[in-house]
């Protein structure tokens, strides 16, 4: 190559954004865009003519990219996909074998909990009992008898250990148990009057949603419907 032969690559020996290249062939409309977008509005047949032109090849123009960003990243997303699906089997597999040990450990961890649930209520029975019986024998202690207070003294030490102990069974519960709260609907009609009642956002929100999606399948009392144009 020479200097009376230069290489007739856009870009030089880089290749050429492929952005610019898309937009390459609108360059003149989007000039003519940028005149129109001065905050001024169209006042003439012949101004709604020239903007119609100019928004058929601005969505002409966005096409092109679409195009043009597709054919980019097309490749980049086919081994992005090949490469998820790789990963995946493995994945799902061992998704798999952690449902299958946990609901093999389910059963017994059902009976454990169970035990542990029991010693709990008991330790609080017992923490209950004690504390009752030391309050009682302060109260009926004479002040004045050092074996009396001893022995009230006694019974308030040994509820504390009892609390203690039973603090310590409400904390002793069984790795991978949760606590959770289901629910049944045992009247849809019931629980309708009182979200009615009591939730009138939700209700207004499913009512504006339902709308939204089935106006034009069915009629809807209370809903009006309107055909108008609008510039797009």
């Amino acid at each position: 190559m020479n200097a009376a032969n230069p290489r007739a690559v856009i870009g030089g020996n880089n290749p050429p954004d492929p952005i610019d290249v898309a937009l390459e062939p609108y360059g003149p409309i989007l000039e003519e865009v940028a005149n129109w977008l001065d905050g001024a509005t169209v006042e003439n047949d012949g101004q709604l003519k020239a903007t119609d032109d100019l928004l058929k090849e601005l969505k002409a123009a966005r096409k092109a990219v679409d195009a043009a960003r597709d054919e980019c990243t097309k490749p980049l997303h086919e081994i992005w996909k090949a490469e998820v699906a790789r990963w995946k089997p493995t994945q799902d597999d061992l998704d798999r074998q952690v449902k299958c040990l946990v609901a093999a450990q389910a059963p017994y961890k059902a009976k454990l909990a169970a035990k542990k649930e029991a010693a709990r209520r008991e330790a609080e029975r017992a923490a209950a009992e004690k504390a009752e019986e030391a309050r009682r024998a302060h109260q009926a202690a004479n002040a004045a008898s050092i074996e009396e207070q001893r022995r009230a003294d006694e019974l308030l030490a040994q509820a504390e250990l009892a609390q203690r102990d039973a603090a310590r069974a409400a904390k002793d519960t069984v790795k991978g148990m949760r606590t959770v709260q289901v629910y049944a609907i045992n009247s849809h009609r019931d629980a309708l009057h009182w979200i009615a009642k009591n939730d009138r956002d939700a209700i207004t929100a499913f009512v504006e949603e339902y709308v939204r999606r089935n106006f034009k399948q069915r009629p809807i009392d209370g809903v009006t419907v309107e055909t108008k144009k609008e510039a797009f």
